[in-house]
Parts: structure tokens; C-alpha cells; sequence
């Protein structure tokens, strides 16, 4: 783009928040020097506008789908609250991720960022200390269905707008003063769980999702302490509870899968969504497990780069004690994997290649990967008697070619250079 030409300077000096600023200034959304077809803020600016006008003042009612959001900074004492919309009704959709396969990126701005968050400062491990607001949190995230709320907050929401790899984004936010609930049920299994004070927490984890409880509503249980032993239960960031679930119940399907017969084939699941492309290869060995992502420059994590950055995470067969550089996207995804393994009775070895490009605007959280590794793995696979052939589908389908695949990878190459007692049978 001629336009971006002149810029060099800005782009080959380091990522400094002053350059990026620096850029949109000299665009103000309209030049599209920073190489996207549309100017992320814009979106973000366009979504904020339609909720910020129904927020009119210190006042506001809404129907909480439900959703609550429990900050980390300064842990212990964090800020909790709920997440609340401007409007009444069935507002579900807006914190069910597994709802949201499929649906566009400006959907997604639009509905999460029309949930202004109340804070309300508390400790997180003194259950005691937040008073009947710390309960309503509860309450609002045992429910099955949408709560009507009434919340005033010391000033009109406002603010920046949270973006993160990790959680859900959502919208603008303000202190809380009090708020008042309305009455509704609660998610039955989470209720039970919630009585049961000598149920450790991982165990109530695993035991929700073998009662097919939505991993999400899972996240929300586990983020407002309602899950654990009594003595031991504390509120949980919301960016912990959400890699605290994918992990636990990953860890426990793995359990079985690990000593399952291993899958006859060589096979291929391929899926694209919101500009990012997937790849899941499975392989007749044992366990063995990676996440490859490649972030495209003028990407969330690559905005100045010239080349498209890669980075990746692994295990054999034994796990892993150190957690992912990856992040959450790495348990997630583990997780989705042994979903398949589970209903089929096999074992195999995964190998996951993502490629973001430029068209996926901002990170969306870390559902964007659970799910659709969900769905890609849901589809007919292509199916290989080798993994050279394998790899010659995944030339195919992705930009990137093998070779640097390969580079990038510990599984795959640990696959291509070692011997195996197979290779002698």
C-alpha cells in the first residue's frame, strides 16, 4: 500500500505503545495505514456508541444473561460485579460462547460490549468481606436463566473497553453502589455443587461437565467461589477460572484417553472462522500434543511485524509442569482434542496448526479457540496412510508451508526424525 510506504520508520522501530498511537493518529480510521481492511477501533468505537446511548446516567436496568467478571489486578483485593445490558429479556447469547460458532466479529463486539460491568472492591479470599453485593454476584452466576438487575454506580459507565486473548471482552464500566436482583432459578447442578461444601473443587469441575454443564457456565461457578471445599473457597479472576476449567477437565479426559488403543489412521480436520484457519492432524501413536499459531502482520499480537510470527507449545506423553508461553488457548484446545479421543475410545498424537490472519480484528478470548477446534473436529476428516501425506494436505490448505511448520514444532519433529518400535514391526 503506497499510503503505509512512508511509515517505514514507524514500523521498524520497536512495537512501543507510543508508535502504535502514533500511527492511528495519522489515520484516524480513515487511511487504513496500519494495513486492515477495517480500523479495529472504529468497529469498536461503532459497537460502544449504540450501548453508551442507552446508558444515560448513574442508573441502570438491564437482564444480566447471566454474566459476572471478577478482575486480577491487585490480587487478593480485586474488583467483582456483573456484567449487565441496557435492555430487558433474553439476553443469553451474550455470555454463552458455545452459542457463537458462526457468527460474525461485529456481532460479537456488539453484544459484548453493550455489558457495562459494576465494580465492587473485595477480598478475594475472605467470602465474608464484600457483603450482600458479593452475594448477589453469586447469585447472579448461579442462575440458569437471564436476572433482571437494577444497579446504581457512583458515575455514569464509562472508560476503556477490555480486550484480552484470555476473557471475553466487554464493555464500558463504573464503582457499584448497590443493586437489586430479581428472583429466578438456579442452574440445578451448579445449586448441588454449591451445597456441598466437602466436594473439592476439581472433582465438582469434572463432575458438571460429566452432567453436560456448559464449560462456560463451569468458568462462572468456579470465578465467584461457589465450587471447593468451605474453607477453601475464594473468588477467582475470571482469566484464571477459564484456563483452570479447560485444563482440570482436560487433564481428566486425558487420563482415560492416554491408555486407550491408538486410531488407525493418519487424518486431517480442517475449519476456518473469523479469518483465522485450522488444521488438526491426529496420528496413530501415543499421546503427544501441540498448538502451532502463526499471527499475520497488521494481527492483535503482530501489528508492526514485517513477517508472520509463530509461536508454539508441546507435550509427550507424560504432560507438561510448566504452563504454556501459548496461554489459555493451549488447555483449551488440549481439551477439545480429548473430547474426540473420549467418544471415540482411541488414543492419538495432535498436532494443531493456526494461522490468524489480518482479517481477525481483535482478540475475542480464548472460546474462539475452544470452540472451533470443537467444530473443526466435528466435521469428516481427510484421511492418510502416512504423515508425509498428511503434511501434503496441510501444504494445501494453509499459507504456510510445511517446512516452516516443521521448524516451529517440537512434536513433528520428534515424529519425522525419531525411530519407533513400529518402524521394526
Amino acid at each position: 500500500m503506497q499510503a503505509a510506504a512512508g511509515f517505514d520508520r514507524i514500523f521498524d522501530q520497536p512495537s512501543h505503545r507510543k508508535d502504535r498511537s502514533q500511527l492511528c493518529v495519522l489515520c484516524k480510521g480513515s487511511k487504513n495505514l496500519c494495513g486492515k481492511d477495517r480500523c479495529p477501533l472504529m468497529v469498536k468505537y461503532h459497537s460502544q456508541t449504540k450501548s453508551m446511548r442507552l446508558v444515560e446516567g448513574r442508573e441502570m436496568a438491564g437482564s444480566s444473561p447471566p454474566a459476572v467478571f471478577i478482575g486480577r489486578h491487585g490480587y487478593p483485593k480485586v474488583d467483582i460485579g456483573p456484567l449487565l445490558p441496557p435492555v430487558m429479556g433474553d439476553t443469553s447469547l451474550m455470555d454463552t460462547p458455545e452459542r457463537w460458532v458462526g457468527r460474525s466479529i461485529d456481532e460479537i463486539v456488539d453484544f459484548r460490549y453493550s455489558l457495562v460491568r459494576g465494580r465492587h472492591r473485595v477480598d478475594a479470599r475472605d467470602l465474608s468481606s464484600g457483603g450482600r453485593i458479593m452475594e448477589q454476584v453469586q447469585e447472579i452466576a448461579l442462575m440458569r436463566d437471564p436476572s433482571d438487575v437494577e444497579a446504581s454506580f457512583s458515575r455514569r459507565p464509562g472508560g476503556r473497553m477490555v480486550l484480552d486473548d484470555e476473557v471475553q471482552p466487554f464493555g464500558p464500566s463504573a464503582p457499584l453502589e448497590r443493586m437489586r436482583t430479581g428472583n429466578g432459578r438456579y442452574h440445578s447442578d451448579i445449586e448441588k455443587a454449591y451445597y456441598d461444601t466437602d466436594l473439592n473443587a476439581s472433582e465438582a469441575m469434572v463432575s458438571l461437565y460429566q452432567e453436560g454443564t456448559l464449560i462456560s457456565d463451569i468458568q462462572k461457578a468456579l470465578s465467584v467461589g461457589t465450587l471447593g471445599t468451605g474453607k477453601r473457597r475464594r473468588f477467582v479472576p475470571t482469566r484464571w477460572s477459564i484456563t483452570a476449567v479447560d485444563d482440570t477437565v482436560g487433564k481428566h479426559l486425558l487420563r482415560t484417553t492416554r491408555h486407550n488403543p491408538t486410531i488407525d489412521d493418519f487424518r486431517i480436520y480442517q475449519w476456518e472462522e473469523l479469518d483465522n484457519r485450522w488444521c488438526v492432524l491426529l496420528m496413530p501413536c501415543s499421546w503427544r500434543y501441540e498448538l502451532i499459531e502463526a499471527w499475520y502482520p497488521n494481527t492483535t499480537w503482530n501489528p508492526y511485524g514485517r513477517e508472520v510470527s509463530i509461536i508454539s507449545d508441546h507435550e509427550f506423553h507424560d504432560g507438561r509442569k510448566e504452563y504454556a508461553r501459548i496461554g489459555g488457548c493451549y488447555y483449551a484446545a488440549r481439551m477439545a482434542v480429548n473430547e474426540l479421543l473420549i467418544k471415540e475410545g482411541r488414543q492419538a498424537g495432535a498436532v494443531i496448526f493456526r494461522e490468524a490472519h489480518p482479517g481477525y480484528l481483535m482478540p475475542v478470548g480464548v472460546w474462539n479457540v475452544r470452540e472451533n477446534v470443537r467444530a473443526a473436529l466435528a466435521t469428516l476428516p481427510h484421511r492418510y496412510e502416512s504423515l508425509d501425506q498428511a503434511l501434503q494436505h496441510v501444504d494445501r490448505v494453509m499459507d504456510i508451508p510445511r517446512q516452516r511448520w516443521v521448524f516451529n514444532s517440537g512434536v513433528l519433529k520428534d515424529m519425522l526424525t525419531q525411530r519407533r518400535l513400529d518402524d521394526f514391526l
